[in-house]
């Protein structure tokens, strides 16, 4: 936990160390990853890669397999000697080879250009939920003064206690847990009530009401729990 000042309190944001020697991708990924919430520290070579990580201890290594002298699967091998950091590598190619080679090399997973940052995102987002559940690490998001603790089934605001029903609250976690993704009526219905499509995504709507007049200042004007007209909702980021 970081503070800003005086009752203020904001979310560390995940480091990511992003390992790319294509400037133009590099860049782009920087950013989108930056918008995605996380710190990110980009180099261009193996070499900077294990030095930057030894100076900085990431929370997440996105790994290109093609580099320039020192290879990813290199710089994969040689982080599993020390180091137990998710390990998510990237290659150009749908080649099974390239898969099982990152994978022997130690990497938690794998992505394979072109992709889209969002589904990057969830994966790297589902990555370190799964780190943390095998840590013993328990899970928690922070948005504004909103701080949800989905393991011990609290949630508190401005560092009170937030009284949900226990729908309230899975609704909340679901969201925590995709936060900065759309979700449609749908996929909660499925995944908070377990109904199949052919639930009624007004019941979502009805919760996602009496939740926000929970954690929003404003229910009127949602600055938490936003909708996306015609898709869903989503939880930001920030």
């Amino acid at each position: 936990m970081a503070f800003a000042g005086p009752g203020m309190i904001v979310a560390v944001r995940p480091a990511i160390l992003l390992v790319e020697d294509d400037a133009r991708i590099r860049s782009a990924l920087r950013m989108a990853l930056d918008d995605e919430g996380y710190e990110v520290r980009a180099v261009e070579t193996g070499e900077e890669a294990l030095e930057s990580f030894a100076a900085h201890k990431p929370d997440l290594v996105l790994l290109d397999v093609l580099l320039p002298g020192t290879s990813g699967l290199e710089v994969c091998r040689t982080l599993r000697h020390s180091s137990d950091v998710p390990i998510v590598m990237v290659t150009a190619r749908s080649d099974s080879h390239d898969v099982v080679a990152g994978l022997e090399a130690g990497a938690d997973d794998y992505v394979t250009k072109p992709f889209v940052v969002k589904e990057l995102a969830a994966r790297l987002r589902a990555l370190q939920r799964r780190v943390h559940a095998s840590s013993g690490e328990p899970e928690r998001y922070v948005i504004g003064d909103l701080e949800i603790l989905p393991d011990a089934g609290i949630v508190r605001r401005a560092g009170e206690e937030v009284a949900l029903t226990k729908t309230e609250f899975r609704l909340l976690c679901e969201l925590a847990h995709n936060r900065g993704l759309v979700l449609s009526r749908e996929q909660l219905l499925e995944r908070v009530w377990g109904y199949d499509y052919l639930g009624d995504g007004r019941l979502v709507d009805a919760h996602i009401r009496r939740l926000r007049t929970k954690v929003e200042d404003d229910p009127s004007e949602p600055g938490i729990i936003a909708t996306v007209r015609g898709l869903g909702y989503r939880l930001q980021r920030s």
